[in-house]
């Protein structure tokens, strides 16, 4: 049976945005609602050591998730499983419908939907996705064990995966379409370092291709960006870590976006072309995208639904 339930603040996203901005909330006693999404945690579950978390020398990814939710219920937010399917900004309070039927009544509301993997869009990458084509190589790296595997990206999310893929791999390629990486320096050092990676410059993935009976990956053919040559190598995963777009579908229509996608915040703000309408995190975050400026984040907009809740009464 649906129900309606109502709150003086609503929280979309269960990343660290969301979590933060819900212990906020709390704290201003605004007895928020956190609805978590289809991936409660968000991207930081499927990372493992996150080692630039401050006071954590390294923790894993799902366990500072876990600890952050804890929290988060701990200073009184309501944490629902459920995913928001459509969300009515038009007027206030404004109105969500959750994947369970239940509709959620908020006076404001902080979206903290974050972001999820880019994917090239390759026929042959969508027949294979799950069957050797990953974006997560925490999630399925472990699959791997001495085997040849593929990346393909130059930047952070890219060398991340190749260095952690070397825990299983017995070699890891990495494939990028320029000729030197954009990832953060300390990063490129490990990864030139590692005898295990190998990169291989000015190639883009053409196909994945491999055997049907059953499904499975067995090579790539990339191309080079120059002569235009078809190279194929021998490999059993293929992980895609070309970064991330925006979890924007519930309001790429009624917030200004830019950038791809990500959602206009006003100038060291969280507000958005809506009055009552924050948003935190990846969502708006196009330059930084860390874990703890999300945090950062969600505390400003909590802070900020609160001014604006006391200036409406």
């Amino acid at each position: 049976m649906s129900e309606t339930r109502k709150t003086k603040v609503l929280i979309i996203g269960s990343g660290p945005a969301g979590y933060t901005a819900a212990v906020y909330a709390s704290r201003a006693m605004l007895e928020p609602i956190l609805v978590q999404g289809m991936e409660p945690g968000g991207q930081l579950t499927t990372t493992t050591e996150v080692e630039n978390w401050p006071g954590e020398t390294e923790i894993q990814g799902p366990d500072l998730m876990v600890k952050m939710e804890a929290h988060a219920k701990a200073v009184g937010t309501e944490v629902i499983s459920d995913l928001i399917t459509d969300l009515d900004l038009s007027e206030r309070p404004f109105t969500a419908t959750g994947d369970s039927g239940t509709t959620y009544k908020a006076d404001a509301v902080i979206l903290a939907t974050g972001a999820r993997a880019k994917w090239l869009g390759l026929d042959s990458e969508e027949k294979f996705k799950g069957f050797g084509v990953s974006a997560c190589a925490t999630c399925d790296g472990f699959f791997y064990r001495g085997q040849e595997i593929i990346v393909i990206g130059g930047g952070n999310t890219a060398v991340e995966e190749a260095l952690f893929l070397t825990n299983f791999a017995s070699k890891v390629t990495l494939v990028h379409r320029r000729d030197e990486l954009r990832a953060e320096k300390i990063l490129i050092d490990r990864l030139m370092k590692n005898e295990k990676i190998e990169p291989l410059w000015d190639h883009v993935l053409e196909e994945v291709v491999g055997d049907e009976d059953p499904l499975g990956v067995t090579g790539v053919r990339v191309k080079h960006v120059k002569t235009g040559e078809i190279t194929e190598i021998p490999a059993k995963g293929v992980f895609i870590a070309i970064g991330h777009a925006p979890a924007n579908e519930l309001v790429k229509d009624t917030l200004e976006t830019h950038m791809g996608g990500y959602v206009v915040t006003q100038p060291d703000s969280t507000a958005t072309s809506i009055p009552g309408v924050f948003a935190a995190g990846d969502l708006t975050d196009h330059k930084y995208r860390q874990a703890v400026t999300s945090a950062g984040m969600g505390c400003m907009a909590a802070l900020e639904a609160e001014h604006f809740l006391a200036e409406q009464e």
